[in-house]
């Protein structure tokens, strides 16, 4: 038997490991290879023969690993481009001199077109027979076409809706005026920001769909300070304006693939609020990388969900000709919630953008529809059994790439 690898790549979240872990477990309940390899630093380490045996994983190793953030193989943003042929062939080279036959690939876009790539590559050079290349999503943006939601999402989704019930609860102690904004991620798409209107506390929704309009906006947090002498605003960090210049501009710019990293929406609209006199306080919280890297408010639903498409993912590599796929989540329909996990061409998910529904938009800033919420609201549901420490805190695997 030939071994597997399974790497990570792009920004962590929260359950990102629940997919290695079941990728691990689904080998040993079949072992179909002899050997689970972890690469650490995704593509970049691997080109660098930094793998970790993960084959013995013990049971409990595998349940602290499935409710450990962020990512425990290490990540990278290494861009494979297809005219580095210098890449793919060293790539290849490794692979057979470690006799590793399948790689799984967990991330989002950028990683399903790696896994795009690499079995084009091998199918164009005639090696299609020894190499296969399985895509395993995830990303807290949910931004992924296809399936019906992201693993990742649901887990960052439920921290940002608890997030805002709970400063809302700070928020309002005073009498004094004030306006609390909460800025979430979503470079293109607001699917994280649409989610805290599960807390049913939000005033005003500010999303990457629909271009700003700053006069509408200012009017739709002065009617809410005029009534109440407070307004809670939520805007997800890629909203701008219709000839595309982002409300942070000034602070944008682009990582290695290409894409704005963002950050400074929240203050833009703090600014805009206290220069029109709306307001005598204005408060930004940028969630920033906690909404992602965290552990305290794993969804279950998303948990269980991560860790099953791995095995799933595992289960589907049997066929060698299962190759330049993507497993992913589908919701069954029915009166309670379900799903089931299908595979389509990684091609299909790579480099394409899935967003927020504009039917599911509210006008006037004023949130999101009902049926938004009913597609939200499923995926929060439970808390995973958590394993602690000694000292009271959740237990975290040591990350594979420090020891």
């Amino acid at each position: 038997m030939a071994k597997c690898l399974v790497a990570q790549l792009g920004g962590p979240t929260s359950v990102i490991n629940a997919t290695v872990a079941g990728v691990v477990k689904a080998n040993q309940l079949n072992p179909i290879y002899d050997t689970v390899l972890g690469g650490l630093h995704g593509i970049e380490g691997i080109l660098q023969e930094m793998f970790v045996d993960l084959t013995d994983m013990s049971e409990e190793e595998n349940l602290i690993l499935r409710q450990t953030p962020s990512s425990a193989l290490g990540s990278c943003r290494y861009k494979l481009k297809r005219e580095n042929t210098a890449d793919f062939v060293k790539l290849f080279e490794i692979l057979e001199k470690h006799d590793i036959r399948t790689v799984f690939y967990t991330g989002g876009n950028d990683s399903m077109d790696t896994v795009t790539a690499l079995a084009q590559y091998a199918e164009a050079n005639g090696l299609s027979d020894k190499f296969q290349f399985v895509g395993c999503p995830k990303t807290v943006d949910n931004d992924l076409m296809v399936m019906d939601h992201s693993p990742g999402y649901a887990s960052a989704a439920k921290f940002i809706a608890t997030t805002a019930y709970q400063t809302w609860l700070d928020s309002t102690v005073y009498t004094r005026q004030d306006v609390f904004i909460l800025e979430t991620m979503g470079r293109d798409a607001g699917w994280l920001a649409a989610a805290s209107c599960v807390s049913g506390i939000v005033d005003v929704l500010v999303l990457p769909e629909l271009d700003f309009d700053k006069e509408a906006f200012l009017a739709q947090v002065k009617k809410h300070v005029d009534a109440k002498n407070k307004c809670y605003v939520v805007v997800s960090e890629g909203v701008s304006y219709a000839d595309g210049t982002y409300l942070a501009a000034g602070e944008s710019k682009n990582d290695t693939f290409g894409h704005a990293v963002l950050g400074g929406a929240g203050n833009a609209l703090r600014e805009m609020i206290l220069e029109a006199g709306i307001s005598e306080r204005a408060k930004v919280q940028d969630l920033s990388n906690a909404q992602r890297s965290h552990a305290t408010e794993q969804s279950k639903v998303d948990v269980e969900e991560s860790f099953k498409l791995g095995m799933s993912a595992h289960m589907r590599s049997v066929d060698p000709t299962f190759t330049g796929k993507t497993v992913f989540v589908t919701r069954v329909e029915g009166d309670s919630y379900d799903v089931k996990f299908d595979a389509t061409d990684s091609s299909n998910i790579a480099n394409h953008v899935r967003h927020f529904p504009l039917e599911w938009i509210l006008p006037d800033f004023a949130g999101i529809t009902q049926e938004g919420l009913d597609y939200v609201a499923p995926l929060l549901v439970g808390t995973p059994v958590i394993l602690f420490d000694e000292k009271g805190l959740p237990k975290h695997v040591t990350p594979y790439y420090m020891r």
